[in-house]
């Protein structure tokens, strides 16, 4: 049974935070008052636990803004774009409330994803400046999936202009993406 990638990123940050912790705790000074000092040092650092260190911060953003631009591109091009180039959204055409039904949970799922890879984008200096101009596009599809049920054949292609948007910036800032197709729990969970 296949693990989902968000339990396995769950697991990587705990097994960092506990080594890290486990490193940082260490000590082989034996005397009473270094120890005292240590301790009083180290309270401040408990109280804000740092899993990594900023360099694995970013490699770690990185990694994840891929996975989520990758699912949002997979899901877009599977569930809207091939659906509108084969005319499935047009009225009379056979199969169009299914297409718009996995279309519009498609929009969604992509919305919430390309979302999360802007969080993730924040934590890399280079990926932040590459995507800083397309909050305004990404934060215009919250809308789309409801245009697609009404038949706006534009949404489909404010899709695809966003995405590959979000492809350019990733290739751009060391980050290329790739389509990656979610599977349908991963559609209909939003994650």
């Amino acid at each position: 049974m296949p693990v989902p990638i968000r339990r396995l990123c769950v697991a990587l940050t705990l097994c960092c935070a506990l080594l890290a912790g486990s490193t940082a705790c260490g000590s082989s000074d034996t005397t009473g008052t270094t120890k005292a000092a240590s301790a009083s040092q180290a309270a401040p650092a408990a109280d804000t636990p740092s899993p990594t260190t900023s360099a694995e911060k970013r490699k770690f953003a990185k990694t994840r803004f891929v996975l989520d631009a990758g699912l949002a591109a997979g899901a877009t091009y599977q569930w809207i774009v091939k659906p509108w180039k084969a005319g499935k959204f047009k009225k009379g055409a056979k199969g169009r409330k299914t297409a718009l039904v996995k279309a519009a949970l498609a929009g969604a799922f992509t919305y919430n994803r390309l979302k999360a890879a802007k969080k993730n984008a924040q934590g890399d200096p280079t990926l932040s400046k590459a995507l800083a101009p397309l909050s305004a596009g990404i934060a215009a599809l919250k809308d789309l999936p409801s245009k697609l049920r009404k038949g706006d054949e534009n949404a489909a292609s404010s899709f695809d202009d966003i995405i590959n948007q979000v492809k350019d910036a990733g290739k751009s800032a060391g980050a290329p993406v790739k389509d990656k197709v979610p599977t349908t729990s991963q559609l209909t969970r939003g994650s």
